[in-house]
């Protein structure tokens, strides 16, 4: 079994976006679950954000809207945060770095998903 399971859920966000100007706000909703027997805290983050265009925006930084969570086993942690394209649909793919009790790190992958918005018709 793994000790991580993260999860992501998106959705386009028409009332922060300009079809006019090129600016498509998308949301993505993270869970991240400790199915080990380990405490974990959640260190760093790393994103790739990728548009239609190719266009990469690289993303690091600690902790994830501000915080450095800690699961205990069995714990779920969820939060929301929002990526920007210049293109109406693009991708992200990232990684989390997490700490276990005696100090040492492993990075945990995230797998890519999609930002699409949907269809529109001229």
């Amino acid at each position: 079994m793994d000790v991580l399971k993260i999860t992501v859920a998106t959705e386009f966000l028409p009332e922060h976006s300009d079809w006019v100007h090129d600016r498509y706000a998308f949301a993505y909703h993270i869970g991240i679950a400790n199915q080990g027997s380990e405490v974990l805290i959640l260190r760093r983050r790393h994103w790739e954000i990728t548009d239609a265009l190719a266009h990469t925006e690289v993303v690091d930084g600690e902790g994830v809207i501000g915080q450095q969570p800690v699961l205990v086993p069995g714990e779920r942690f969820e939060y929301s945060s929002g990526a920007q394209l210049r293109t109406p649909w693009g991708q992200m793919q990232g990684r989390y770095q997490f700490e276990r009790a005696d100090g040492s790190r492993f990075w945990a992958p995230i797998p890519q998903f999609e930002l699409k918005a949907p269809v529109r018709l001229q």
